[in-house]
């Protein structure tokens, strides 16, 4: 079959070339992130990539190095799914954690939008946190279902 795709992408614009290469097959296996893997990349090691979680998606933020990286204002959010200090608009070290009982219905619409409008538009999604693919028990949670990123558009930043 790779010889007809090259052929087939011989036949295509160099834009649509580059939107293939950036969209990872329907049945791309999902990365899991455990706490301690997340945590190592919390923007402390210089040309280390940068992750951030919220509503246990996994969003590489590397690219917005001058809000998240080292020293930078949103660094505490970094490294951890921050879905309750997102919410809040809360560097809380409290806050910096996936719970969110007890939230507000401006809040919950809050972080829906900043998640939908800021995260999933903006960075690309690297994974999911156990949590959101796993159940309490550790089986696979059966209603997993990857984030389509409709309207993420790659800037021209590479």
């Amino acid at each position: 079959g790779r010889v007809l795709l090259a052929a087939l992408l011989g036949a295509l614009p160099a834009a649509a070339e580059r939107e293939l290469r950036f969209r990872p097959p329907a049945e791309a296996p999902v990365r899991l992130f455990t706490e301690p893997e997340l945590a190592r990349y919390d923007g402390q090691q210089e040309g280390q990539p940068i992750y951030l979680a919220v509503k246990g998606v996994v969003f590489d933020v590397t690219s917005g190095k001058e809000f998240y990286g080292k020293g930078a204002p949103y660094n505490a959010l970094v490294g951890k799914d921050s879905t309750r200090g997102v919410a809040k608009m809360s560097l809380d070290p409290a806050d910096l954690t996936h719970d969110i009982t007890g939230l507000t219905e401006e809040e919950l619409k809050s972080l829906d939008d900043i998640f939908n409008n800021v995260y999933k538009a903006k960075y690309p999604i690297v994974g999911y946190t156990s949590r959101r693919i796993l159940n309490e028990d550790g089986s696979p949670n059966l209603d997993f279902k990857p984030e389509d990123q409709p309207h993420f558009n790659i800037k021209d930043e590479f």
